[in-house]
């Protein structure tokens, strides 16, 4: 077991931590995203498996995309936000088993097999990563407003 983190850091990620509702008016760069996601990336999941894809709007026009999904009471806060993830995970994750998971040749058949295993250990796995993303996202400085308000079938059709 490693040493724990500071109390300073808990206040951060954990104790002092709630949804933001509102944002500064400062751009996030892109080695601040690449920083996020080169931290999140390595959080543990169902060998190794990885499924989740993120994509990042920051663009006027990439968020209008996004307005006809979103429900009334996130459209203003979404569209004043730097940048807005969008957390949504591969079905076909396992076709990268042979380099996450390179141990069990075997694993990729578990998933290629079952569709529908491979649709639950995304989901789980994926909305995991979605959850190991905010704590990455503060300790890059960055706040975080997750939100449930949306109707997926438009986002998955539109992204």
């Amino acid at each position: 077991m490693s040493d724990p983190v500071n109390a300073q850091a808990l206040d951060i990620l954990f104790r002092k931590a709630r949804t933001h509702n509102s944002w500064l008016n400062k751009p996030v760069s892109d080695d601040t995203l690449h920083q996020l996601y080169d931290l999140m990336k390595w959080g543990p999941t169902s060998a190794n498996c990885s499924p989740v894809r993120i994509l990042f709007l920051r663009t006027p026009e990439a968020k209008q995309r996004l307005l006809p999904a979103l429900s009334p009471a996130n459209v203003d806060k979404t569209m004043k936000a730097p940048v807005t993830a969008i957390i949504a995970h591969d079905m076909k994750f396992y076709e990268k088993l042979s380099k996450l998971f390179p141990h069990n040749p075997g694993a990729r058949e578990w998933f290629s097999n079952s569709p529908e295993l491979a649709e639950t250990t995304a989901f789980r796995n994926g909305t995991l990563q979605g959850a190991y993303f905010i704590p990455a996202a503060r300790s890059v400085g960055l706040d975080c407003g997750p939100m449930s308000g949306f109707d997926n079938a438009k986002v998955d059709q539109e992204f």
